[in-house]
């Protein structure tokens, strides 16, 4: 079978190959409650056009689709980030960093207490024993 050598296809399947690499945890409800909150997109307000999922830490940097990582944002703002640092982004495109950071700090927190995450099943600390 003949592979595709496009461009385009070439970066899908790179980005098919960073979210195979990686655990994501979004759940569809957590989603909606996310879109909810926002109200439109977390990067420039508009609620007149669809939302789409995006990475405040990009996937290429590490980031994950979890409900402390994803921001719903607008398709112009989510193809204009790409995968820029957020902040630097932001000030960039002159919107308020400030309040973006704010508001995310407030939503996360708020979500966090509606959506508590299972305690890291990892390895525990020995216990300190006093001689």
């Amino acid at each position: 079978m003949a592979v595709n050598r496009s461009r385009k296809a070439r970066g899908a399947r790179r980005r098919k190959r960073r979210m195979d690499r990686v655990e994501h945890d979004l759940s569809a409800e957590q989603w909606t409650a996310l879109k909810l909150a926002w109200g439109g997109c977390a990067y420039c307000g508009s609620t007149a056009k669809p939302l789409q999922r995006d990475c405040v830490l990009a996937l290429s940097r590490g980031g994950r689709y979890t409900l402390d990582n994803i921001a719903p944002t607008c398709g112009s703002c989510n193809a204009s980030k790409c995968n820029d640092e957020v902040t630097g982004w932001l000030r960039r495109k002159r919107l308020d960093e400030r309040a973006f950071l704010l508001r995310h700090l407030e939503i996360k927190a708020a979500l966090a207490l509606r959506f508590p995450s299972a305690p890291d099943a990892g390895p525990e600390a020995p216990e300190a024993t006093i001689p």
